[in-house]
């Protein structure tokens, strides 16, 4: 979202001890470091696994060579500004967005020869899917069908709106949870708004752009399932990202994986994996990996990814970097309308977050400052709190 005069600030990540902060000081380094346990590299690899980590804690942006791939792209999304700059004084989605592109470059995932297309985050993907809690939660499914529809899909919405947390197997193992808040920690709520825009026979188009790999993926193949089944979708466009990004965001492989697990488990599971491997092979569901995995935010859609998105009647946007991207990285006041600040996007949207990052937007002045009296600012990052937020 480009500047304006009543437009705050983007965050940057060189104040010391806020979030951003922790994450390029600390996080960073320490993924590198578990990539470069991941698989056996070579001697070349480690060598710029350990260039980048100078680089990224001590050092400045390096521009990418003559000959990169992406090199006009990175261009056009302001690399030539930045080069020599401290990675902490940039916007921090840009320096977050250009450390993964570094990072892929080190390990050689861009480069002809035996580790090019080599995802360095499948690994931990993997180790996601065969968990005994993703089975667990698996499991869980069986006694979906003993709920009315509504219920059926309002717990479903709630599984992908936690992801990993397993909030549908709560929802479904607890007995009083009907008589319960729908999902504890819920900041906003516009859960009704949604189902509005997608009524049992209406037959819609609807796209989702996903989030993470994994455990959390599979709550979102699981949304887009039930709503096929039922008819409230006729046609669902799934959003992933071309190349590994930003550690476990879904890939076209991650979807694969994610579908062979629901089709290798047993009872419900299995049917709903079915539903969607028909639904990939006759064109209801559609994978869709445009370059646009830019540092910059959804105001900024490229126009050939607007056309493909307005006809859906909703776009889920999934998870925490998505929603910085849908409202721009910026430090908005949380009473901010969060209508207001996504009138760039081509359809209406519905946001499904689970908080781990200072941005946000839409909460009721009265939300907001009982957060703060129980939690300081830790609310913003922690993953305690999410929310549903729709624009119609």
């Amino acid at each position: 979202m480009p500047d304006t005069p009543s437009a705050p600030p983007v965050i940057l990540g060189n104040e010391p001890g806020s979030f951003p902060y922790g994450v390029l000081a600390e996080r960073h380094p320490a993924i590198i470091r578990q990539v470069r346990e991941a698989f056996p590299y070579d001697p070349a690899r480690h060598r710029a696994l350990d260039a980048l980590l100078e680089s990224c804690t001590k050092g400045v942006v390096e521009p990418l060579p003559p000959d990169a791939h992406d090199r006009d792209r990175w261009t056009r999304w302001g690399l030539d500004a930045y080069v020599g700059h401290s990675w902490f004084d940039l916007p921090w989605l840009w320096s977050e967005s250009y450390f993964y592109r570094q990072l892929l470059d080190a390990v050689g995932y861009f480069t002809e020869g035996p580790w090019q297309g080599i995802d360095p985050f499948r690994p931990s993907k993997l180790a996601e899917l065969d968990a005994p809690e993703t089975t667990e939660e698996l499991t869980a499914l069986d006694r979906l069908a003993d709920l009315p529809p509504a219920e059926q899909a309002q717990a479903l919405l709630h599984g992908s709106l936690w992801g990993n947390r397993a909030d549908l197997g709560f929802r479904l193992s607890d007995a009083s949870a009907g008589a319960k808040e729908a999902a504890p920690g819920l900041v906003a709520d516009d859960s009704d708004l949604l189902w509005s825009l997608l009524p049992p026979s209406g037959a819609a188009t609807l796209s989702l752009i996903a989030d993470n790999a994994g455990r959390e993926l599979i709550p979102d193949l699981l949304l887009i399932a039930h709503l096929l089944r039922s008819g409230q979708v006729r046609r669902a466009f799934l959003h992933v990202k071309p190349y590994p990004y930003y550690v476990s965001d879904a890939t076209t492989t991650d979807v694969l994986d994610a579908l062979r697990r629901l089709t290798g488990a047993e009872g419900a599971a299995a049917a709903y994996g079915g539903v969607l491997w028909a639904a990939m092979t006759d064109g209801r569901l559609v994978l869709r990996a445009h370059p646009f995995a830019a540092p910059l935010p959804f105001a900024e859609l490229p126009a050939d990814l607007r056309d493909d998105l307005a006809p859906s009647v909703l776009t889920i946007v999934k998870g925490d970097l998505n929603y910085r991207r849908l409202v721009g990285d910026r430090r908005w006041p949380p009473t901010t309308p969060f209508a207001g600040v996504t009138t760039h996007f081509p359809t209406p949207v519905a946001a499904l977050r689970t908080l781990k990052s200072d941005v946000i937007t839409g909460l009721a002045a009265e939300t907001e400052s009982a957060l703060v009296a129980a939690e300081g600012q830790r609310w913003r990052t922690g993953g305690t709190h999410a929310l549903i937020q729709v624009r119609t």
